[in-house]
């Protein structure tokens, strides 16, 4: 048996299923397809990607195959190589976006045998869902599901993956320099040490200090999410094992989001719920000043400053900046939502634009909500100013 397995967004070997069942099944060609449309959007993301494709290939070589590496459409490369390797099968993970859509659709209309897999979530989209309707368009029933459903268990690692023979493996693609100043370590290594220490260290005060912005107690295991580096299952399973239930729930937000979008792709576009849009402003000042971090609010800015520095910011920082866009200067959520994907090493599309659309009170918040109120949010969650003086300054240094 003779499998290629398509790598996308599942840089890793731990708990792979595709590759799991690849590699006990036969031969395999672990491919990954560098598809320059995506490469322009974002060279933080793109960085972040190219460190991971060195690690997983460093991982897949000690355990027998060098990581393939081509250039173009990932479906059209992927059919034809695995037509000219003969292999017997195509082996991807299941993603959520209109993007993966045709490339699955593509896949399938080969005529080779393609199997999917999941991976990318806890618990997979279309795994638990309201009766007559694709998907929760609401959280609390949703987490309430999503509880009580299975978690599959993790899949077994390969320590030894038999290549298929006679494979050019390609050149691995040179770094990119980010726009971010510094972006964290890529790849599986680093994402699985900063998850143990995570889980060893910061899972205890995490429910309580989540949103403090001066102490930041936040994962940082995002941008190894977005990429795979760290399975969401093998995350869930220790810190549940660990009583860090407010961290599980945010994994739930995760899937919550990638439901939605699976059930329906062009929510990465549209309004869930339209009809509370209002009449969006034209302020290209305002979004230019917002975009730099200089609207003259001190937390807004400093966010925004964080954003540009280190291409990521937390979520409370997110929230408080795309409140003051949407509710206080009425600009429409999908331009700052744009800024955020171009910058955010993590941006990923279907948490990205839930939780702008959540914040400009036509998503999937049950009530329209209102504006955060920008002081009272400094007072709660920066009531010492540290991070509002530190990124402020490094605003004066740039």
């Amino acid at each position: 048996m003779r499998t290629l397995l398509l790598f996308t967004r599942d840089l890793r070997v731990h708990d792979h299923p595709a590759l799991a069942a690849a590699a006990h099944e036969g031969d395999v060609l672990p491919l990954f397809v560098l598809d320059p449309r995506l490469l322009q959007r974002s060279p933080n993301r793109s960085s972040f990607l190219i460190g991971s494709l060195h690690d997983l290939h460093a991982a897949l070589s000690s355990r027998g195959t060098p990581l393939v590496i081509r250039r173009g459409d990932p479906a059209e490369v992927a059919v034809a190589l695995a037509r000219r390797h003969r292999c017997d099968a195509i082996h991807v993970t299941s993603d959520v976006t209109s993007a993966a859509a045709g490339r699955l659709q593509a896949l399938h209309g080969s005529g080779i045998t393609v199997r999917t897999f999941p991976g990318n979530e806890v618990i997979s989209p279309g795994a638990i869902a309201p009766a007559g309707e694709d998907a929760y368009r609401v959280f609390t029933p949703y987490l309430r599901a999503w509880s009580n459903a299975t978690q599959r268990p993790p899949a077994p690692t390969p320590r030894r993956i038999t290549p298929v023979e006679g494979v050019t493996p390609g050149r691995l693609p040179a770094p990119v320099r980010p726009t971010a100043s510094t972006l964290p370590t890529a790849g599986e290594v680093a994402g699985r040490r900063v998850m143990r220490a995570f889980v060893r260290r910061g899972l205890d005060r995490y429910g309580e200090d989540r949103d403090r912005l001066d102490l930041d107690p936040t994962s940082h295991l995002s941008p190894y999410l977005r990429f795979g580096s760290v399975s969401p299952v093998e995350l869930a399973a220790l810190a549940s094992e660990r009583g860090g239930d407010a961290f599980v729930r945010q994994l739930a937000w995760r899937d919550f989001f990638r439901q939605l979008v699976a059930a329906e792709p062009r929510r990465t576009r549209d309004d869930l719920r339209p009809g509370r849009a209002p009449r969006w402003r034209r302020d290209p000042g305002g979004f230019d000043r917002w975009t730099r971090g200089a609207t003259g609010v001190d937390l807004v800015d400093a966010a925004m400053v964080q954003l540009l520095d280190e291409g990521w910011m937390p979520n409370r920082a997110r929230l408080v900046a795309a409140s003051y866009l949407t509710r206080t200067l009425e600009i429409d959520w999908r331009l700052g939502a744009a800024h955020f994907d171009r910058h955010l090493v993590d941006g990923d599309p279907a948490s990205n634009i839930g939780n702008w659309q959540w914040v400009a009170g036509t998503g999937a918040n049950p009530r329209r909500g209102t504006a955060l109120n920008i002081d009272r949010q400094a007072r709660r969650f920066d009531p010492q100013g540290g991070y509002t003086s530190r990124y402020l300054r490094l605003s004066t240094s740039r």
